[in-house]
């Protein structure tokens, strides 16, 4: 029998026809979730009087569906709830995390889901709907998030239920055509991830080709380069062009998204020219609740850390927000004779109002390394050694390099009517190197012997973005449509000279001290601009009560590139061409949690120039056009959600064939993911996956190598990661993850590989109150066994040593 609940006073009916219904106490028969939703949720104290504890108690129950989160709520916390299953279904929950009252955690777990509980004169709890105060709209339409709203999270709180899809905005995972992933700020700061290499190292499909200790974060997925260059292809916020140069810091990062595969339409074309995916980051915003965070860590070595996260919002509605995070960090790394130090300031400024949404993010990043590290590059015809010792450092300890950057992007929404929003960004970046180290080592020998050549080197990046469009929501009969208009521009300018030194010798097992060489400071002559131009229009068609939806669109781009000699200015090169970018994507749900998808999506780069050794020297090619078709299954299980794809993705480049360059080389990859998140068991958080890929040379200029694999890129990529709580030990939890990669080439002829590697972290966490004041101390040990292993190979074959065992320490107090 379906109860009756009279919303807004307590009422002892529980049953249609006034029996006395069921009800939760203390020492209540566990039920299960499905069995709740399929009568009713919460139950009222139908003959007694109730007072639930009112002393504060500590609670670790991750995000996920309202339905599972208010249960264990209720079986850990003792209360009685009363209330229909309908007004918790389709809902989720952030979860509860800390020393709450019941009034408190209530609160705190029907934050954002417009529902409220109200103690009533029995003692008890009723839920019910809350008044409507909205800040800005909260509707969902056709296939996008809410403008202006971040997808929620999902069961344990780890990976989002949706991401941003460039032009398209956010999307639901269920809806998008695509494979994409969202981790939480949560899940970085559960794990301690420092920068970005450490969240998406994570994700099966993706590979750090840079190296510990090194001075950028470089990426494959599905396996292709993206960052290996000088110009980022981190987008910030759903564009290009402000994201800092080298580092990501997790420090002002609220999600870290990856969109598998190339996408100029949804983003335009990568600065870099990457096509094997998109890493989106989300800044952190200030938050619906006060924040003041305080946070103090240690790393192997003797680094030390502090760091702030202020949250706080203003206004008769609250319509104004701030948030302030700062880091700084210095000491000893993990690696021989290195020396780091990091500063960071991140402010972001919002304004949420009825129609208008509008924020600032502005960065302030600062590194001095000591003793960097390079990746070294394998002399022909030698087997590769051994991996070092991951503590070890071959950089002199003389070495040494700085980066400075400042970042900000202005971005805007206004909702012209409720089916019409017009948007617009604008900001820039500013990236200056300086350095004065080795500059890629080369192993020699089978011995490890190596040598290398210091330079003087500075380096310097301007970088501007700007776009502006519109989308639009309509209805033509039984079909629905989100159509999204979008220009935009970017431009960046590049400086950059180097001066070297005399060749040292070193070796990778005994590293040898050199005397420091006095090379001289070179100027900073401009060496390259450009601008990537484009205008976009895609279609989302929804018919079935979008249990079917097409989406279709177009982006006509073009390139305009300029190199200039170093020591004249003179323009020496001059590129111009243009290229259309199509894309369809299907989603086809058969069951309201099962979604089937296909896309088809090409990625963009820039064509080569003849050089001067070909016969037809100084010629322009079109853009390469990178072709994905990918085919899948989405399932969310309700607490747990997965995922399986295939692709092929189809690459092509230039090469010299006789004495004439053309564009006839390619590299095919095709692959498998699979993937798994969520909280399958009540305490049980998992984010995991296993990637196989087929990348072979399918065109190339030397016979020999045509269908050999491509450099860097291994057959099997796998990841699991487990966090569970201890029930014994309330607001405790211990976590782990194993990396596998398999064995990867370092020459297109496939005669020198590194081997596999598996790896093995592990973690705790513990949150409890200190002096009153909500606190949480976590640890975690990176290799675990301490294996020595050659990490990565990136697309120009130098290869980069593994983490040595790391010990990382932090402690948070929020007051």
């Amino acid at each position: 029998m379906k109860p009756v609940i009279r919303h807004r006073r307590y009422s002892t009916d529980c049953s249609a026809d006034g029996s006395p219904g069921t009800f939760f106490r203390r020492a209540a028969a566990p039920l299960s979730t499905a069995a709740l939703a399929s009568a009713f949720l919460f139950a009222a104290a139908a003959q007694a009087q109730y007072a639930p504890a009112a002393e504060a108690r500590v609670y670790q129950i991750g995000a996920g569906p309202l339905t599972a989160v208010l249960t264990r709520f209720i079986a850990e916390s003792g209360i009685v709830l009363a209330g229909s299953a309908d007004l918790a279904r389709d809902k989720a929950s952030p979860g509860v995390n800390g020393s709450y009252t019941p009034e408190q955690g209530l609160a705190a777990l029907l934050n954002g889901t417009g529902l409220q509980a109200v103690r009533n004169g029995r003692g008890a709890f009723v839920l019910e709907t809350a008044p409507v105060t909205e800040l800005a709209p909260v509707s969902v339409v056709g296939a996008t998030v809410a403008s202006g709203q971040l997808p929620e999270a999902y069961a344990g709180g780890e990976v989002a239920r949706g991401g941003r899809l460039g032009m398209l905005g956010n999307t639901n995972v269920m809806d998008a055509p695509f494979n994409i992933t969202s981790y939480t700020s949560e899940f970085m700061t559960n794990r301690q991830a420092v920068t970005l290499a450490d969240v998406l190292t994570k994700d099966s499909s993706v590979r750090f080709s840079g190296q510990i200790g090194g001075v950028t974060d470089s990426f494959f997925i599905r396996g292709f380069p993206i960052s290996e260059g000088n110009l980022g292809e981190v987008a910030f916020d759903g564009v290009y062009g402000i994201a800092p140069n080298y580092h990501v810091f997790s420090t002002y990062v609220e999600r870290a998204e990856v969109v598998k595969g190339p996408a100029a339409l949804l983003y335009g074309m990568s600065p870099n020219s990457g096509v094997g995916g998109v890493v989106n980051i989300v800044p952190k915003r200030s938050l619906p609740e006060d924040l003041t965070r305080v946070t103090a860590d240690y790393g192997t070595g003797a680094q030390l850390g502090a760091q702030v996260d202020l949250s706080r919002r203003f206004g008769d509605d609250r319509q104004w927000g701030i948030r302030v995070n700062g880091l700084h960090r210095q000491g000893d790394t993990p690696l021989d004779k290195q020396y780091s130090k990091t500063d960071i300031g991140a402010v972001s400024l919002d304004y949420r109002g009825e129609r208008l949404r509008a924020s600032l993010d502005t960065i302030f990043q600062e590194e001095d390394i000591d003793a960097p590290t390079r990746p070294m590059l394998v002399a022909s015809g030698i087997r590769v050694p051994d991996a070092p010792n991951g503590h070890r450092n071959i950089t002199q300890s003389w070495g040494w390099w700085k980066s400075h950057g400042q970042s900000a992007l202005l971005h805007g929404e206004y909702d012209v009517s409720d089916k019409v929003t017009a948007f617009a960004d604008a900001g820039g970046s500013h990236t200056g190197i300086t350095r004065l180290s080795d500059q890629t080592p080369t192993i020699l020998n089978a011995r490890g012997d190596t040598t290398a050549t210091p330079q003087n080197a500075r380096f310097d990046v301007n970088r501007y973005t700007a776009d502006a469009g519109v989308r639009v929501r309509a209805d033509t009969g039984p079909v629905s449509h989100v159509v999204s208009l979008q220009a935009s521009i970017y431009r960046d300018r590049v400086a950059q000279a180097n001066n070297s030194g005399t060749a040292m010798l070193s070796n990778l097992y005994d590293p040898v001290a050199s005397p420091e060489q006095n090379i001289a400071r070179p100027g900073l002559p401009k060496v390259s601009s450009s601008q990537l131009t484009g205008v976009a229009a895609a279609d989302t068609l929804g018919i079935l009560d979008n249990r079917a939806q097409l989406t279709l669109g177009l982006r006509q781009q073009r390139i305009e590139s300029d190199n200039f000699s170093a020591t004249t200015g003179a323009r020496t090169t001059s590129y111009a061409k243009s290229a259309v970018t199509p894309l369809a994507g299907l989603v086809v749900k058969p069951w309201e949690n099962v979604s089937l998808y296909a896309n088809y999506i090409e990625g963009l780069s820039k064509g080569d120039i003849a050089p001067a050794t070909a016969s037809n020297a100084g010629e322009a090619f079109k853009p390469y056009k990178a072709k994905q078709e990918e085919v899948g299954v989405k399932v969310d299980m309700g607490n747990a959600m997965a995922s399986l794809s295939a692709f092929q993705i189809r690459k092509p480049s230039g090469q010299l064939v006789g004495t004439v360059y053309e564009a006839s080389g390619e590299q095919r990859n095709r692959g498998v993911e699979l993937n798994l998140s969520g909280e399958p068991v009540k305490g049980l958080r998992l984010v995991g996956g296993v990637t196989y890929i087929d990348a072979k040379l399918s065109k190339t200029n030397v016979a020999a190598n045509e269908g050999n694999r491509a450099v860097g890129v291994p057959k099997v990529m796998a990841n699991l990661g487990a966090e569970v709580d201890l029930p014994w030990i309330p607001g405790a939890s211990l976590n782990g993850n194993v990396t596998y990669t398999g064995k990867q080439y370092v020459d297109q002829a496939n005669t020198q590989s590194v081997p596999s590697w598996t790896t093995l972290d592990l973690g705790a966490r513990y949150s409890t109150k200190v002096y009153g004041k909500e606190t949480t101390f976590r640890l975690t040990v990176l290799n675990v066994f301490n294996r020595a292993y050659w990490s990565g190979v990136a697309s120009y074959g130098t290869i980069s040593q593994g983490i040595p065992r790391t010990v990382m320490l932090s402690a948070s107090v929020d007051f």
